[in-house]
């Protein structure tokens, strides 16, 4: 059961004033984040012209003076000259130590959208929007939530990216790497009306609403915004659709503080693309995809593999049907030869329908001390589908309606469900007395998850009986089933003393996570295990050499706990695995050191910084028994990554319509041990580098606004990437161009503004996102289903108001 819990703040304060920390609608902001419980112990840019040169030139990114850590900005006015719709992970994707995978021209097609930082996967991240903790942001909702659905990309205000290690009070239990803080619009002081409406290539259509109310009276101000979007997908069959509205109250009294108050709905349902692997592309082409279009067509794979004698003869030898090409041969439509059962499935699809709200009081309690309380709860319903020649559906199961299926299909319909209720409260003290600012911050969480995964039946007739977009009912059978509970609770201790021309910060954190698993059906693990550690320094230090340079350092240490859920280990595994390790097993690590130097003058702004990371405890899934002894695969710690490189970015302002903004990146990441299974199979070897992660990496972005005529053109390089841990198959590096331009009118005329933009303007063939399935030690004929391949050059046409 979820428990709800109220501010931690006393009621009390609503009388005596209480505020949330905001930003303006179109601000730029400092390296320093608004985030009410998610600061860096320096919680001001020592650096006080900082914000203001940043509003005064408009600039979109700023390269975090006065921080002791790697950390930089990206505002509103950078998502504003994006596509609408576009995700703000996106946007942040040209900053220095970013690698951003998306198949899809928003960035926002979750099953493929993949975000790491130097050398740490996403799971390895942590994540926040204005406090509240996103969790992972991992494709199965277990313990958070996306910022595709967490908020209109309209609506946030500036996206922060600590490269290497986030700020000490970070509500997150999974960032052993960086963190990426989300900090949302503030209502306009003005009523006002915004609105935009896209179109573009393969029938996309967004729209997009936001009322101002203005101060109302008394500093209570607010908005509602309202969010649509449709496309169909770039290649097959399918289409994604998504409905979202936010709406965000603040009460504000003056410098006593204020209230705020947020909610957040979003249901987005997409049809998938087929995962591919190197053998298809080869075989079928860039373009290949479901067989959505044609239901016939997939009956038809399936028989002819689960029926033919071919087929049979295949599994006999083989054990199961992956690779198996069905005989074709004298088929009176004429299907190809050649064609693999895993070649496309008949649909896929991934639906997320989700509630986010909560209450922040933020209190002035004397002009050194003040405290701030979130309050949150979320609640996601969720479902990924797959329609499986794997499973043929039984005589006689329930159709949607629970009426019996007297023509059963030779496949089904598969679906992970997921039904997740958190609730939590985020607080921190801070006093400050005259150099010295102390901080005090808790965050607890209480976290259920339900679970399942089930068989629904098929009916072999002209037309499926059911939609892979649609939730569904009457299963057929349940594979397993379980209920997960998590339980936070996370403390931080942060010091900063600044004595002129050197600040210094530091502290530690402590984190403990308890995760329970109760399963009623099927026979993975069940039981308790727990994460804990209460003792995670960080120290940093910015030393101001003047004429407006600077060099810092920073180390940390964080811990990634373990997660409670069917699809993750430690629970995704047998119950005679969790109990040989459950003592065992310990959680991941990581100690990050980094330093570099920031140099800026007029218009020019200049970042370095090298860095080395110590990750240890990497956790690996396989057998240690050797086949004859059957043991069950068991979770293991296998040794460490060792991780350096260095990050090197340039932001120039040539006039005032004229900016420019490079980065180039080097992330040299390698397992530290060889690792074999209990059978002598080499699983990963030292030396080899990290999967999914590139070496090299050069970002360059050209922009131009005079207040009437606005455009940009940004270039995206990135050096190949492994999918297997031995390091034999890969997918070439590439390079991607993006670019808008627009005209806004006087305001005499409408105050209407007209946008183009394009994505992948060279129509670059490549692959976009590795590791969708995961990961394998070797793949020497590439025929492992883990890559998407990525959008061809496509097209939008943007009308907007009030921007």
């Amino acid at each position: 059961m979820v428990k709800f819990l109220i501010g931690v703040a006393p009621l009390a304060l609503i009388a005596s004033g209480v505020s949330a920390q905001t930003l303006p609608a179109q601000a730029a902001v400092t390296g320093t984040t608004s985030d009410p419980a998610d600061t860096d112990p320096a919680t001001a840019d020592p650096v006080a012209a900082d914000g203001d040169q940043a509003n005064a030139s408009g600039d979109v990114v700023v390269l975090g003076f006065g921080q002791s850590r790697q950390v930089q900005t990206v505002t509103a006015a950078d998502l504003d000259r994006l596509t609408p719709g576009t995700s703000p992970l996106k946007a942040i994707s040209k900053l220095p130590g970013v690698n951003f995978q998306s198949a899809d021209p928003f960035g926002a097609y979750e099953w493929s959208t993949s975000i790491s930082l130097r050398g740490f996967s996403q799971n390895q991240l942590g994540f926040t929007l204005d406090g509240v903790p996103l969790g992972d942001m991992s494709y199965g909702p277990t313990n958070g939530l996306h910022i595709s659905r967490a908020i209109i990309s309209e609506n946030i205000a500036a996206t922060t990216v600590a490269q290497g290690a986030g700020a000490l009070g970070t509500a997150s239990t999974s960032n052993l790497g960086g963190t990426i803080q989300f900090t949302s619009r503030a209502p306009s002081e003005t009523a006002g009306l915004a609105a935009s409406g896209t179109y573009g290539s393969n029938d996309t259509v967004r729209a997009f609403v936001r009322a101002d109310s203005g101060d109302v009276g008394g500093g209570l101000k607010g908005y509602l915004s309202y969010a649509y979007l449709t496309t169909d997908k770039w290649k097959g069959y399918g289409t994604q659709r998504q409905h979202q509205a936010n709406a965000k109250v603040v009460k504000d009294f003056g410098g006593r503080g204020s209230i705020t108050g947020f909610f957040n709905f979003s249901d987005r349902r997409e049809n998938d693309y087929q995962d591919l692997s190197l053998d298809i592309i080869r075989r079928r082409g860039y373009y290949n995809d479901n067989i959505t279009n044609d239901y016939p067509l997939a009956i038809l794979y399936a028989k002819q593999a689960t029926n033919g004698a071919a087929a049979a003869a295949y599994r006999q030898a083989n054990g199961s049907l992956t690779g198996f090409t069905p005989p074709y041969a004298g088929v009176a439509n004429g299907l190809p030869s050649g064609i693999t059962l895993d070649d496309g499935y008949y649909d896929a699809a991934g639906l997320r329908r989700d509630y986010l709200g909560g209450i922040t009081f933020d209190a002035t309690l004397t002009d050194a001390l003040s405290l701030t309380s979130t309050s949150y709860y979320h609640h996601n319903k969720g479902q990924g589908s797959w329609i499986t020649p794997y499973n043929p559906t039984m005589a006689g199961a329930p159709n949607a309606d629970g009426t019996p299926i007297t023509n059963p299909a030779p496949l089904s319909f598969r679906t992970t469900e997921y039904s997740l209720d958190r609730a939590g409260t985020i607080a921190r003290l801070a006093l400050t007395t005259g150099i010295n600012r102390l901080e005090l911050t808790g965050w607890y969480e209480s976290n259920t998850l339900h679970q399942a995964r089930r068989l629904y039946g098929m009916t072999d007739t002209a037309t499926p009986n059911r939609n892979a977009r649609d939730f569904q009912r009457n299963p057929m059978s349940t594979t397993w089933n379980g209920k997960y509970d998590t339980e936070t609770l996370q403390y931080s201790v942060g010091d900063t003393l600044d004595i002129g021309r050197l600040t210094i910060n530091g502290g530690w954190k402590g984190v403990r996570v308890r995760n329970q698993a109760n399963v009623l059906a099927g026979s993975l693990a069940r039981g308790r295990i727990q994460s804990e550690d209460w003792f995670l320094p960080q120290v940093g230090a910015v030393l101001h050499l003047g004429n407006q340079a600077e060099v810092f350092a920073s180390y940390t240490e964080n811990m990634r706990a373990f997660i409670a859920a069917a699809t993750a280990p430690p629970f995704s595994i047998t119950q005679t695995a969790f109990n040989s390790v459950r003592n065992t097993v310990r959680p991941e690590k990581s100690k990050t050191a980094e330093g570099g130097v920031r140099v800026r003058s007029g218009g020019l702004q200049l970042s370095a910084v090298g860095y080395y990371i110590d990750f240890s405890d990497r956790l690996l899934t396989y057998s240690i028994g050797t086949a004859i002894q059957g043991l069950p695969p068991t979770l293991n710690n296998v040794g460490g990554v060792e991780s350096y490189g260095a990050e090197v970015s340039a932001f120039y302002r040539l006039t005032p319509a004229f900016s420019a903004l490079a980065s180039y990146s080097y992330n040299h990441a390698t397992y530290q041990q060889t690792v074999r299974d209990g059978q002598g199979n080499l699983l990963s070897q030292a030396g080899r580098y990290v999967v999914g992660q590139p070496q090299n990496m050069v970002k360059g972005e050209l922009v131009y606004d005079d207040s009437r005529f606005f455009g940009r053109v940004g270039a995206d390089y990135m050096s190949k990437r492994y999918y297997t841990y031995l390091n034999d198959q890969s997918v070439a590096g590439r390079v991607l161009v993006d670019a808008s331009i627009g005209y806004r009118f006087p305001e005499a005329w409408g105050g209407f503004a007209i946008e183009g933009s394009v994505t992948n303007l060279t129509d670059k063939k490549y692959i976009a996102t590795v590791g969708t399935g995961g990961f394998v030690a070797s793949d020497p004929q590439g025929t492992f289903q883990t890559l998407l391949t990525g959008a061809p050059r496509q097209w939008f046409v943007t009308l907007k108001k009030g921007f």
